[in-house]
């Protein structure tokens, strides 16, 4: 099958790439290449690509796939925040157009990349699926309302999946150090500190990037009436934690370090348990394989095998908005988040 891969030089997107291309799919991918200046060890895998902005796809450009697998999103809340606006043209508005296209040019499958963000400050218990939405961010929003508004175009032929992923979490070849469990670890070992933004007690699910592209292959590869216009949490349910467990476990696995509060840190309103339920019996071939504790092993060894510093972790490299701030204040992107020239 051919698939476009769109955020396919970004953080999960550069693993799943791989994935894909093992499991024996064509893949093309279509990326601003906004982070292309992030590599982490290695570059990413080399595949042919639409080179176009997210927001300029047309019909025509997606004849010939039979799925459109959509990563890209300016991805996190921080960058979200920067301009509400974006993030509502960018998340919502282009990923439903994208839909839209993928439909009419006879694609088969758009396998969503949603978010357990649009749960938001979440009510007591495990949220299933069938919880109230309750985002706090533009960025939940516009997962929320790109769900809402893909959903009526699914039909006999044109089957979207929606994964709301946990919060993610494992070693790219384009790291992110601004997600809590890579973050923790890369602090813990580059200052000696756990350091926490939070007060420690919201609870957030998570999950390794690996099972995420392990949800987006079932999604892919399962029965159309199986997951035709169905949203799935992607983690699994023993994986949600407090933020104060994810930081003593980091503590446990990385030497001499010790658990310590940011200045300022003050309770988070995005605190939710989630569900996994469904995902795990009900999407076909879905197996999750991480455990945090695996997942903090595996960062924790990759940044020291990598040589990481202070001055490495805490500079702009791994951080979105740091990033995008950057090109911005050098005039390499406008206002609209388009390259100059």
């Amino acid at each position: 099958m051919r698939v476009l891969v769109t955020g396919h030089r970004g953080y999960i997107g550069v693993e799943l790439v791989s994935v894909l291309r093992r499991e024996g799919f064509d893949v093309v991918g279509l990326d601003t290449g906004f982070f292309d200046d992030s590599d982490f060890r290695a570059p990413p895998d080399e595949v042919p690509a639409l080179d176009l902005d997210l927001r300029d796809v047309t019909t025509e450009h997606l004849r010939g796939f039979g799925a459109v697998v959509h990563l890209g999103a300016l991805s996190n809340d921080p960058l979200g925040d920067l301009n509400p606006g974006l993030t509502y043209d960018i998340n919502l508005h282009a990923s439903v157009n994208l839909a839209r296209a993928a439909k009419a040019a006879g694609v088969g499958r758009y396998v969503f990349a949603s978010s357990c963000s649009l749960y938001g400050a979440g009510a007591d218990g495990h949220l299933t699926e069938q919880a109230a939405f309750n985002p706090v961010t533009p960025y939940g929003e516009s997962k929320v309302k790109t769900e809402q508004q893909v959903g009526p175009l699914a039909d006999e032929h044109f089957v979207p999946v929606y994964l709301r992923n946990a919060t993610a979490y494992g070693v790219s070849r384009r790291l992110r150090a601004d997600i809590v469990v890579n973050n923790l670890v890369g602090y813990a070992l580059t200052t000696g500190k756990v350091m926490m933004m939070s007060d420690g007690t919201p609870w957030r699910p998570l999950v390794h990037i690996g099972d995420i592209s392990r949800g987006i292959i079932a999604a892919l590869t399962a029965p159309a009436d199986a997951v035709r216009n169905q949203a799935f949490n992607i983690g699994r349910t023993q994986e949600n934690f407090r933020i104060r467990q994810v930081a003593e476990m980091v503590a446990e696995v990385v030497p001499g370090c010790e658990v310590s509060f940011a200045p300022g840190a003050s309770a988070d309103a995005r605190n939710y348990r989630v569900d996994f339920t469904k995902a795990e019996t009900a999407l076909p071939g879905f197996t999750p394989h991480w455990t945090l504790r695996a997942g903090i092993e595996e960062l924790h060894e990759a940044y020291r095998r990598h040589g990481m510093t202070e001055a490495e972790f805490l500079g702009p490299r791994y951080y979105r908005l740091k990033v995008i701030r950057g090109r911005l204040e050098r005039g390499e992107l406008d206002n609209d988040l388009r390259w100059v020239g």
